[in-house]
């Protein structure tokens, strides 16, 4: 996990077109693109893959943090 994502860089893996589905939260990079409920680069019509989701997962969602540890990483947020 030694890659460093600008926010410029995140905004690329938006999950549309073919592109991977990547999201930041608490300054760690995800990797949601095998996740069904990731469709398009949507999830639940909240929360846009290329993003930092950190507000809205920490005051939206109905997942807790123990939900990441089974999303692959990609990278760090800075």
């Amino acid at each position: 996990m030694d890659y460093v994502f600008s926010e410029d860089e995140l905004a690329n893996f938006d999950g549309k077109d073919g592109n991977p589905a990547y999201i930041a939260v608490n300054g760690t990079v995800y990797d949601v693109t095998n996740f069904g409920a990731w469709a398009d680069g949507e999830h639940q019509d909240m929360v846009t893959a290329g993003t930092d989701a950190t507000d809205l997962f920490e005051s939206e969602s109905p997942h807790n943090t123990e939900f990441l540890e089974a999303v692959p990483l990609a990278g760090r947020f800075e």
